[in-house]
């Protein structure tokens, strides 16, 4: 049974999941181009926070921060499904949920930031509907990352 729950990024299991994308990610890349927010972060800036089960078991997470000027979008944040659970579709439904949850906001464009060296995100991305924009935000054009956006209008017919 797959569930997906909205948590606190600081329970027990969100923790897990976000240290282990933490060891991950900290090989692959250099401090400066590690976007990702901290768990107090995630928490003082009202990320909005899930995490996929799989028979009870934290499989993945992801979260949606908000933003409402300049423009209104929500930017993935923490996508991470842990090893022993990919290939299950797992990262697909987390990012539906996002784009749901974003939705239900009025929200139409989702935006992520990612690194270079996750070439099976990146694909997944690109294949669910994301396209490469120049950086946003607070982001400045880094080497080590893409950037994605995707229009949730074309969701809602």
């Amino acid at each position: 049974m797959i569930t997906i729950q909205q948590e606190r990024p600081d329970s027990p299991d969100a923790h897990m999941l976000i240290a282990e994308l933490e060891a991950y990610l900290d090989p692959l890349y250099p401090p400066e181009s590690r976007h990702g927010l901290s768990i107090e972060q995630l928490v003082t800036e009202n990320v909005i926070f899930f995490v996929i089960r799989v028979d009870g078991s934290a499989a993945g997470c992801v979260g949606l921060k908000f933003f409402d000027m300049p423009e209104s979008y929500a930017e993935v944040k923490r996508m991470y499904v842990a090893p022993q659970f990919r290939g299950q579709g797992l990262a697909k439904k987390l990012l539906d949920h996002a784009s749901d949850v974003a939705m239900s906001r009025h929200i139409t464009i989702l935006r992520l930031e990612a690194g270079i060296y996750q070439p099976e995100a990146l694909g997944l991305y690109e294949k669910i509907g994301f396209s490469k924009v120049s950086s946003f935000g607070n982001y400045t054009d880094d080497p080590l990352s893409v950037f994605y956006e995707k229009s949730l209008d074309d969701m809602r017919s």
